[in-house]
């Protein structure tokens, strides 16, 4: 049953088309998607909200990014039944419908793909069963597959719309010192400029932090930026986890000081949230890197400092025979969400292009 539910999963995300007949090309283009990053929204009747099938959902959509602290999930869930979508905003970017259909004769449950169906950039799947045992089985079955596409189809979409903003000044200082090109968040600036080592700030951020018992807010300042550098590439040891973060460690300590002099940014190695590396493609799948997430803090003397996330990305330039490291950070309130700007580290890090 397993393999006949998988099969078909895999089969009508490849086939199924790309355009909704609900508005024009145009008019869709028009609208933007609604919705936080890192968000789905799924659509159904509370019976099936309030059953097994909820499990389902959270073990396979709520995934963790790991090893951060406090936890980022890649997906939260928002709930809404059929009729109060109808009457609200239908252009949320990530919508998932879960569907019991009697006339459906399938002998397995379907999962479709759409986008731009009410907005540009929003990607819907439809779950359809005949009955709810049979919605049961392809949730079960067919989860993890609708996790990667919407985990992909998240980061390409923050990609295009990172794409329109208007950073040439910087991109193409980036790429006449280290050879390659990505795409930055508005207003960036290149606040440190050395040989072997550029610092780009992003636009700082505010979440709101929410308090219990309903006491108000207060702004939540989340910082981040991008650290680029670059050194000798001589073997292929040189992309293993231990000397990633070895050379990483060498390049933050000398680059990187704390404003209280003697501080420098460094990787925290507590076994809970140590350092984890795997090998990853670029957009275009024309390189293929080790990413490293973990979290740093500053050291270098025995007090207390501030600390935050990383989102890296290492590999080998092919021309200019140099290992090449993007190491994007985030440094951010616990109370405030740190999906969305983690997400964003992500999405540039995918975007690098050999130039």
């Amino acid at each position: 049953m397993r393999v006949a539910v998988f099969m078909i999963v895999l089969l009508l995300f490849a086939f199924s088309g790309c355009e909704s007949n609900h508005a024009s090309k145009s008019k869709i283009r028009q609208l933007e998607v609604t919705g936080k990053v890192g968000e789905i929204l799924v659509v159904c009747d509370n019976g099936i909200w309030n059953s097994e099938i909820k499990t389902a959902l959270d073990s396979s959509l709520t995934q963790w990014i790991m090893p951060y602290f406090p936890d980022v999930a890649t997906f939260e869930l928002v709930h809404k039944t059929p009729s109060h979508f109808t009457q609200g905003v239908k252009r949320w970017r990530n919508t998932m419908f879960l569907t019991i259909d009697p006339n459906y004769k399938g002998e397995q449950g379907k999962i479709e793909q759409r986008e731009n169906v009410w907005a540009y950039g929003q990607l819907v799947i439809d779950i359809v069963a005949k009955d709810f045992n049979q919605l049961v089985e392809t949730c079960k079955y067919g989860l993890d597959e609708v996790h990667e596409i919407f985990d992909e189809f998240e980061w390409k979409r923050l990609i295009r719309m990172f794409e329109r903003n208007n950073n040439k000044v910087v991109r193409e200082k980036v790429t006449e010192n280290f050879g390659i090109d990505l795409v930055l968040p508005s207003n960036s600036k290149l606040v440190t400029k050395r040989k072997n080592f550029y610092r780009i700030e992003f636009p700082a951020g505010a979440r709101p932090i929410e308090f219990a018992g309903g006491g108000g807010q207060d702004p939540g300042t989340i910082f981040s930026g991008l650290m680029i550098y670059q050194f000798d590439y001589v073997d292929s040891s040189q992309l293993e986890l231990d000397q990633i973060l070895k050379d990483r460690d060498t390049m933050l300590k000398y680059n990187v000081p704390h404003e209280i002099d003697g501080l420098y940014m460094g990787t925290q190695y507590d076994r809970r949230i140590y350092p984890e590396g795997n090998w990853a493609w670029n957009k275009n799948k024309s390189i293929n890197g080790v990413e490293v997430r973990g979290m740093f803090m500053f050291t270098g003397k025995p007090i207390h400092s501030t600390g935050g996330a990383f989102w890296s990305y290492h590999f080998i330039h092919p021309e200019r025979k140099k290992v090449i490291s993007l190491s994007g950070y985030v440094d951010a309130p616990p109370t405030a969400s740190w999906t969305q700007p983690l997400r964003e580290i992500q999405a540039i890090l995918r975007s690098v292009e050999i130039k």
